[in-house]
């Protein structure tokens, strides 16, 4: 199993590669692993899911990445061997970084409030041990949160954008900024300006240009980040979650500098959840927030998640999210435009008619794709716009992906597919719903990308290998990780059809785990980017967990409605040299243009 990577090398050549702008791309087929700061063998630091990317469109070359990440907090074995706390005030939010074009990745370690020591005592029968987190402990999560009265509480979104020059215009030849969105939360017993269990939050980091502080980024310098940001207006009430971040990209784009937020806004007792907008005109400095949708969620209106936000070469900001069509009660694929940087919105419209995956599950009181006690999942869009990023211009074809049902639950039934959706028209009209994944695929999570120029899609996914399980004793619930290569046509947006880039290794779903140890858990998304000569995705990747039959029992006897004793997932599962209990990680790969 890998360990923390040597970078020292890696920092020394960031002026000269990202003063040549060079490319570097896997062979098709190939993968890496993104997460690599993390001890792998013990739960839960081993434990990230839910990943983002993004490729900076002036130097390609240079990308980030991001996933919740248990890798700061204390083992299973501190205290009550039994429980994996979230260990309070811990950040939860990790960082990884690349400059040669996903090939390998760098995930710095910074200073902060940090479990990281708190491993326990060898003897499971010690209970009494205590955590006692460090103030100034290593951390591989977002910087500068501890010192603001914060906590990184994951869901990341990253995105990058150009600077501003001397004159406050936006101009790539100032250079690249990243920015990069979570969820924040207090820091408990304080109370640091914003009110509401949670917030969502933006760090920024300059990359390229003069006075650029990716180098220190890298050697795990805090003060290389700007300070977070609270975007959303907060009240008493309100966690904001669910979010998604972009940056105005394109040169030819009116907007062009311009930052953008979405999220959904949970109040509380009152039951609603609109969809949140909020703008940034300064490079993340300041932000303004309104309301996109409606605010009810109720047995009439449903309610709204999963936004995805992205812009065309002439700065229309396209807003999509999961949400019920009043009239009859169907999950759509809503969307909404703005065509003056955010300042005003259409009228939200369906776009696209939903089945979504899963079936019931009685011990968590929701859908999961693979069975009982299994992950959860959702039909949330993944959204790219070939825009002609950086210099703009491009055809604007716009790319989507679903999720689509049902999910079977016996060998031989129909499977889920990954649904495909094409616009060339600004979103007017949409093509009819094709599909991006094989028969014999059983997709989750799917992401897509487009070029810039419009020629080639790329889409990712978790494939699972057998019908939806109602039981967890067997058989094995095998995952894999996906990746798949389309030529579209920019000027229809026609896809001429799907072949594999990559196809990974599987591993059992049910060596996942929620921190509560009483399912599992595999987050809620993948992402994929792609360039005029390449194309990335990240996914969660199962190839080093192990399943834990003494957990597998639990989860059943959960399952029957009976009351048992929990395993102690650090001792009563088997560890070997290359998997673990709950090591779910977070893989990558970069394929060069196969045509």
């Amino acid at each position: 199993m890998r360990r923390n990577v040597a970078f020292l090398a890696l920092i020394a050549l960031v002026a000269t590669i990202v003063a040549t702008g060079s490319v570097a791309a896997q062979t098709p087929g190939g993968s890496t692993e993104v997460t690599v700061g993390s001890e792998d063998s013990f739960f839960s630091q081993n434990k990230q899911n839910e990943p983002g990317l993004a490729v900076d469109a002036s130097s390609p070359n240079i990308m980030a990445a991001g996933a919740n990440d248990n890798i700061d907090l204390e083992l299973c074995n501190a205290g009550d061997p039994t429980t994996c706390p979230f260990t309070p005030g811990v950040g939860v939010t990790g960082v990884q970084l690349s400059t040669n074009s996903g090939t390998s990745w760098v995930q710095p370690t910074y200073t902060g409030y940090s479990a990281r020591g708190c491993v326990g005592d060898p003897n499971p029968d010690v209970t009494t041990d205590e955590c006692v987190p460090a103030e100034d402990g290593p951390i591989g999560t977002l910087p500068n949160y501890f010192e603001h009265g914060l906590v990184s509480n994951g869901d990341p979104e990253v995105a990058f954008g150009p600077r501003m020059n001397a004159q406050g215009e936006f101009d790539y030849a100032a250079g690249s900024r990243l920015y990069f969105a979570n969820i924040a939360t207090n820091f408990p017993g304080t109370d640091q300006g914003f009110k509401g269990s949670g917030a969502i939050g933006v760090s920024r980091l300059d990359v390229t240009g003069p006075g650029n502080r990716l180098a220190d980024a890298l050697a795990g310098v805090n003060d290389a980040w700007y300070d977070p940001v609270i975007v959303t207006k907060q009240n008493s009430a309100l966690f904001s979650d669910k979010e998604h971040l972009w940056a105005d990209n394109a040169e030819s784009s009116e907007f062009f500098g311009n930052a953008y937020v979405c999220n959904v806004g949970f109040r509380g007792a009152a039951g609603s959840e609109p969809v949140l907008f909020s703008r940034s005109t300064d490079g993340g400095d300041t932000w303004k927030v309104r309301q996109l949708s409606a605010a009810t969620n109720n047995n009439q209106t449903g309610g709204r998640q999963g936004c995805f936000i992205k812009t065309d070469s002439e700065g229309t900001v396209y807003v999509f999210y999961l949400g019920t069509r009043i009239q009859d009660r169907q999950s759509v694929i809503f969307l909404t435009r703005s065509y003056d940087g955010g300042e005003n919105f259409d009228k939200p419209r369906a776009i696209a008619e939903v089945e979504e995956v899963g079936i019931f599950d009685p011990v968590q009181g929701r859908s999961t794709f693979d069975g009982i006690a299994g992950g959860r999942t959702n039909s949330f869009p993944s959204v790219d716009i070939a825009n002609g990023a950086p210099e703009g211009n491009g055809p604007d074809t716009i790319v989507l992906t679903f999720p689509d049902g049902p999910t079977p639950d016996e060998p031989g039934e129909p499977n889920e597919e990954a649904r495909i959706l094409t616009s060339v028209d600004g979103g007017d009209f949409f093509t009819d719903q094709e599909v991006g994944s094989p028969a014999g695929d059983r997709p989750d999570f799917p992401a897509v990308a487009i070029s810039p120029d419009g020629t080639d899609a790329y889409l990712t996914y978790n494939n699972f290998l057998q019908p939806w399980q109602e039981s967890t004793l067997s058989p094995a619930r095998l995952m894999q990780g996906v990746v798949r290569h389309a030529e579209v046509n920019p000027a229809t947006g026609a896809i001429a059809g799907w072949t594999d880039l990559f196809r990974g290794p599987t591993g059992d779903a049910r060596g996942s785990s929620a921190n509560g140890l009483g399912f599992e858990f595999l987050g809620d998304y993948n992402y994929a980017v792609a360039t005029n000569d390449f194309g990335s995705a990240v996914w969660i990747d199962l190839r080093e967990v192990a399943d834990c039959p003494a957990m597998d029992a639990y989860r059943n006897f959960l399952a029957g409605g009976a009351e048992a004793p929990r395993p102690r997932p650090n001792t009563d599962c088997v560890q070997t040299e290359d998997s673990a209990f709950g090591n779910t990680d977070i893989f990558g790969g970069t394929y060069l243009d196969p045509s």
